[in-house]
């Protein structure tokens, strides 16, 4: 029987799971859902953000789904103990190397989007993120003191072939399911990393997925193009630090950061992570006002590409688009709704 994790962790994490337990219980009945702690709290509780025994489950579970992690807080833990500590090695013990972020506008939030209508009115493109390599896990880095006194800051950007490989046929084959069309994007004209990466991805173009289209693109301008004209991407292939950046930039397109879930996905057969990217928001945490309808989508992407219940996806994904479409609106969205009233808007569609 299917397995789900739900790691709540801080902020409005808890606050959006809950929504995603009630819409699991009223969809998907036979599904267990277990709890785990996580994060700042497990870092509370135990002394660390991500316990062997969580990990373990998680690797155990059929998919992930975690709320978010972090807040000021924890800004004083050792680095390697704070929350967002835990969010990484997570993601390294599960090794989910391509991260999958959706950024599309549901019709009923063309108009609460920073761009003009017509530039996001039907908007769907696809990040995919490589998600446990580069700068935020490459060797060496730290800070360090130098002999006259001033200190130095470094990071590794590192990349190797079957790294970029393997997120790049994710890529191509989402495409393909698409308009066929990947945007690759680096900084290869300032960055050896980057060099690497278009090499790796023009010969596996070439060898395997010649019928798809690929074009090369600056990471940089590809950020001006989102703003400029979002509609001609489809697949957006690029590294850990990029994707981060430019896929954040990308939700705002769609009306609120509080709108776009992530899926993480590694082996076949391996469990998935699931999570809104939107952060903790520890500004709004109990005050019931956060947008659940990121960590209710987060859901439907675990339905469809971990647990096999790609009918239920199509359920819960209308269930959102009609409760849009009639109006219900939290406050990030210019509505007056509480994180369980949106809850209940969903429930009543399904």
């Amino acid at each position: 029987m299917s397995t789900l994790l739900l790691l709540p962790g801080d902020g409005i994490g808890p606050e959006v799971c809950e929504q995603v337990r009630r819409v699991a219980a009223a969809l998907t009945p036979d599904l267990v859902v277990e709890e785990a702690i996580y994060g700042g709290a497990s870092y509370d509780a135990h002394g660390t953000p991500l316990t062997d025994e969580v990990r373990d489950r998680a690797l155990a579970s059929g998919a992930v789904l975690m709320g978010a992690v972090g807040g000021p807080k924890w800004k004083d833990a050792p680095r390697h103990l704070r929350p967002e500590a835990g969010l990484l090695g997570l993601r390294k013990a599960m090794d989910v190397y391509a991260n999958l972020r959706p950024a599309y506008c549901f019709e009923a939030l063309a108009g609460a989007s920073s761009l003009k209508t017509e530039l996001v009115s039907g908007l769907d493109i696809m990040f995919v993120r490589e998600l446990v390599g580069g700068v935020y896990f490459g060797e060496p880095r730290g800070i360090e003191d130098l002999p006259d006194g001033q200190k130095k800051g470094f990071d590794t950007a590192v990349y190797t072939t079957s790294e970029i490989e393997r997120v790049g046929r994710v890529a191509f084959e989402l495409a393909r399911g698409r308009t066929n069309k990947v945007h690759s994007a680096e900084k290869s004209n300032v960055m050896e990393s980057g060099l690497l990466w278009k090499q790796v991805i023009t010969d596996l173009h070439a060898r395997e997925y010649p019928d798809v289209q690929l074009e090369h693109i600056l990471a940089d301008n590809c950020a001006m193009q989102l703003v400029r004209a979002p509609k001609q991407f489809d697949v957006i292939v690029t590294d850990n630090l990029f994707g981060d950046i430019l896929s954040d930039a990308a939700a705002m397109l769609t009306g609120s950061l509080g709108m776009l879930p992530s899926a993480a996905l590694g082996a076949a057969g391996k469990p998935g992570l699931y999570e809104p990217i939107h952060g903790s928001a520890p500004d709004i945490a109990g005050q019931g006002v956060a947008n659940p309808l990121a960590a209710i989508l987060s859901f439907e992407m675990a339905l469809r590409w971990s647990l096999g219940r790609a009918p239920a996806a199509d359920t819960l994904l209308a269930a959102v688009k009609a409760a849009l479409d009639a109006g219900a609106r939290t406050r990030d969205l210019g509505g007056t709704l509480s994180t369980v009233e949106m809850g209940d808007a969903v429930l009543a569609q399904l």
